[in-house]
């Protein structure tokens, strides 16, 4: 888990939602239901991504919603930094590229960096609707196969998310449980995108 207590995110147990909203909302929701004998497995997705999200239901409703404003990630120490080189948020990673790449890149109006960010903000904003498509296709196939791999029309129905047919998606899965359905109706908002249809 990420530490951030207001993603938004959906419970299951089994094939049914048991609640839906921010992460400590769900949370909370969930470990009343385990707490009265209502659920036992409960699983919870982040209603972007589909990853599932750890919870900890040990203990009592405060620790439960203590241990979910802990961040995972502890931030690093500061380090010295030499002179005239300010702090941008900046990332250093290796690149690897051919000779005359880097040749390009150093002739480029404030060097190799600079035209290596630029590279990748244009390519981000031409290929953002294809990346969206992309994205939540992933998400969508991550909660199917989470939720659904063993019901009737899943590998058609993976079929037809990858080949962007919507039509032919909503056939194999509507026999389906109608939370399951519910859930992968919001999922297909964009994963049918670039038919012109939504799924």
């Amino acid at each position: 888990m990420t530490g951030q207590a207001r993603e938004a995110c959906t419970a299951f147990e089994g094939s049914r939602a048991l609640a839906s909203g921010e992460l400590a909302q769900v949370a909370g929701k969930v470990k009343e239901m385990i707490d009265r004998g209502e659920a036992f497995s409960a699983l919870i997705f982040d209603d972007l991504t589909s990853e599932l999200i750890e919870v900890d239901f040990r203990g009592t409703m405060e620790d439960v919603l203590l241990r979910l404003k802990k961040p995972a990630v502890t931030e690093e120490p500061a380090h010295s930094r030499g002179p005239g080189r300010p702090k941008l948020g900046v990332v250093p990673r290796e690149v690897t590229l051919l000779p005359r790449h880097w040749e390009w890149l150093n002739t480029q109006p404030g060097g190799a960096s600079v035209a290596l960010r630029k590279l990748v903000e244009e390519a981000r904003r031409v290929n953002s609707e294809r990346d969206l498509l992309r994205s939540s296709q992933a998400s969508l196939y991550r909660f199917i196969s989470a939720m659904a791999g063993d019901f009737p029309g899943f590998e058609e129905a993976s079929r037809a998310l990858f080949a962007g047919d919507s039509e032919r998606f909503n056939q194999h899965i509507a026999s389906w449980p109608v939370d399951i359905l519910s859930h992968v109706q919001k999922l297909s908002y964009n994963a049918f995108r670039s038919t012109g249809t939504e799924g």
